[in-house]
């Protein structure tokens, strides 16, 4: 045996402690554990020998590789969660997405694990809180709670305070997803026609000739022939913008305008409700993209528009013109 375990190893209830259970009507199942100045090693076997043969292998073994740094990190749920989303995942999304996430853990998920130390949440603790919200029918919202569960209790193992992931046992309802729905041409024209004179005509034609996400919208500005806007899609830590013409049917609603303000998306969302109660904004981007094919757009200056990727080295060797996105934007136009 290693020098530095051979004066704790003691069998009979010391440092190395050995326990029998019984796992038949005459057969045991010896357990053996040291943990103690960073180490922590496990051995077991239905034979008390064979159990000290493996123990003093693994032993061995730690003893070469030297003891484990202790985490610093909290080792309960609430205080490692903010300590996890604050110092890593913070920096891998974007501003709208940590606020999204940070509401749905403090309403959701804080208040159920709250102070729970972490090695002590069972599977059963996380299938009752997702079965919870499964019962009522957000299965989005469980969906969600899942992953950030996941990404949690992954943290958790890479920082030594949990061994396994207690969600590898747990079941998750599949959540079907719906895509955004095409306004008619018709609703199109109501919901310009409404919005007339307003603010929001204005508003509601740039979503709608842009092909904008929501979480875009503030990020729109007029530059020459075109409007720029970040890419909310591109992770890799730096900002990316995407140029869509200003596409004929956009362009009559821009004459005179050098700035856009977009308001709040709760306010765009009861004006869009009060023409069209049945859509949401992420549908006026579907139009977009649906009148895009319709006119007979390349595709792959559609996905440039919408801020899509091209897929494989397209990413990395495409670079369109603007004489080309323009002559593809002019197509836009019934």
């Amino acid at each position: 045996m290693p020098k530095k375990f051979r004066q704790t190893f003691r069998i009979d209830g010391c440092a190395a402690r050995v326990y029998r259970r019984k796992c038949g009507k005459h057969s045991y199942n010896y357990e053996i554990r040291y943990r103690k100045d960073g180490y922590d090693v496990y051995a077991c076997a239905n034979n008390l020998d064979i159990a000290k043969g493996k123990f003093i292998a693994k032993l061995k073994t730690a003893d070469k590789e030297g003891p484990k740094v202790r985490s610093s990190a909290p080792s309960t749920f609430t205080a490692f969660a903010l300590f996890y989303i604050e110092n890593f995942w913070k920096r891998k999304v974007t501003e709208t997405t940590y606020k999204n996430d940070m509401y749905r853990f403090n309403n959701h998920i804080k208040p159920y694990f709250a102070k729970k130390p972490l090695r002590k949440i069972t599977p059963l603790d996380c299938q009752t809180l997702l079965d919870k919200f499964t019962a009522i029918g957000q299965t989005k919202t469980a969906s969600e709670i899942y992953s950030a569960l996941n990404k949690i209790f992954v943290a958790a193992i890479k920082h030594g305070i949990i061994v396994r992931n207690p969600l590898d046992l747990v079941f998750k309802e599949k959540h079907y997803s719906t895509h955004g729905k095409a306004l008619s041409k018709d609703e199109e024209r109501a919901l310009l026609s409404h919005t007339s004179g307003t603010r929001y005509g204005l508003l509601f034609a740039v979503v709608l000739y842009t092909g904008l996400r929501p979480n875009e919208y503030r990020t729109a500005r007029i530059e020459g022939n075109f409007i720029v806007a970040k890419n909310s899609k591109q992770k890799d830590g730096r900002e990316h913008f995407k140029k869509i013409p200003i596409t004929p049917m956009l362009a009559p609603y821009l004459s005179g305008v050098d700035e856009l303000k977009f308001t709040d998306l709760k306010y765009m969302t009861e004006k869009l409700h009060e023409v069209l109660p049945n859509h949401k904004l992420y549908d006026l981007r579907t139009t977009f993209y649906t009148r895009c094919q319709e006119c007979g757009i390349a595709e792959v200056a559609i996905k440039t528009f919408v801020g899509h990727s091209l897929g494989g080295l397209a990413d990395t060797y495409t670079d369109l013109s603007d004489e080309y996105l323009l002559r593809e934007g002019s197509k836009l136009k019934y």
